[in-house]
């Protein structure tokens, strides 16, 4: 089995570039811990991304805004710059990537940005694949804790683009929720994921388990398959448990991959 490609620079081990919980030292750490193994994974440095394919989401004015901060700017460039590599690798050939970076993204509206994020790392890369004729439609599962508002918001001129925030009381409904939204997707030419580990027993959400994460990137798996390709790519966005955050995120592309 070929080994899944995990896009990631080394400078997202920076943490000076904002003060906020995205940003602490260690979290980083904690993720790429646990994708050491190069028989399971192969990590891919990327660029950042091109002006042009920041505007494809946000505006001139939110672009500026970001950009007038500057180390914030630098990095969140270089986290959109890895999502459009992993949605790229994972278009042309056929299997499951993922981002992982920082900032994140899923809060990232069209002219405005909250909870840590600067651009919309998901939508940039949704949007760059659209822009240059690859694919007609897409479908955004987001993971988080917290509602993806900013990529319903960079994304909502493009009706193909389904974004799905699933939500239920306890993780075992949350699963039978996702399980059922998916059976609804059909004929989608990629899947995109918005990978938050907040909503983790021990997160700020207090819900899923580790084994629950396995079970969401197994189902995405399983979906794919149903569309006849297998491409599919995620990004991180929130979790903030460093203690599990690495075995979570290493659960979630063991049944992703």
């Amino acid at each position: 089995m070929p080994n899944m490609k995990i896009i990631f620079n080394e400078e997202f081990y920076d943490s000076s570039y904002a003060s906020d919980s995205a940003s602490v030292a260690g979290r980083m750490e904690a993720v790429m811990s646990e994708f050491s193994d190069t028989s399971k994974f192969q990590i891919l440095p990327s660029p950042p991304a091109a002006k042009e394919d920041i505007l494809r989401a946000h505006t001139e004015r939110r672009y500026l805004e970001v950009k007038n901060d500057r180390p914030l700017y630098n990095m969140a460039m270089l986290a959109a710059g890895a999502a459009v590599k992993a949605s790229e690798i994972s278009f042309f050939s056929n299997e499951a990537v993922l981002a992982c970076v920082r900032p994140p993204g899923h809060h990232a509206g069209a002219d405005t940005g909250w909870g840590y994020c600067a651009f919309c790392n998901v939508s940039v890369a949704l949007l760059k694949l659209k822009a240059v004729g690859l694919i007609n439609n897409a479908v955004v599962v987001d993971f988080d804790a917290h509602t993806g508002d900013g990529t319903i918001d960079t994304l909502k001129s493009w009706p193909e683009a389904i974004v799905i925030n699933p939500y239920a009381d306890n993780n075992l409904d949350y699963i039978k929720l996702l399980e059922a939204r998916m059976r609804e997707i059909n004929n989608v030419d990629i899947i995109a994921v918005s990978a938050g580990f907040d909503a983790y027993k021990y997160d700020v959400g207090k819900k899923l388990e580790t084994f629950d994460f396995y079970q969401i990137g197994r189902i995405l798996k399983n979906t794919s398959n149903r569309m006849g390709h297998q491409k599919r790519f995620a990004a991180l966005e929130g979790g903030y448990y460093l203690a599990d955050l690495g075995k979570n995120a290493l659960a979630f592309c063991e049944g992703f991959m």
